[in-house]
């Protein structure tokens, strides 16, 4: 599956098919990421019932704590 991710074309796995595989996949922590599918944020709750789909946008944030 092909999919813009942060901008850039990405091939993923046709194994992945929603938001919290996707991050899971990238070892990404649920509560530290803030995920926007083709222009909306999608609610962290949601993660598990979003589908990622071919040609879908999407831009993660992932926040690191520092000081």
């Amino acid at each position: 599956m092909q999919v813009q991710l942060n901008g850039k074309g990405t091939e993923l796995a046709d194994t992945i098919q929603n938001v919290r595989e996707l991050l899971l996949s990238y070892q990404l922590q649920e509560k530290i990421v803030i995920v926007e599918r083709n222009g909306e944020i999608v609610d962290r709750s949601r993660y598990e019932e979003t589908p990622v789909m071919d040609g879908d946008r999407i831009e993660i944030v992932h926040f690191v704590g520092g000081g």
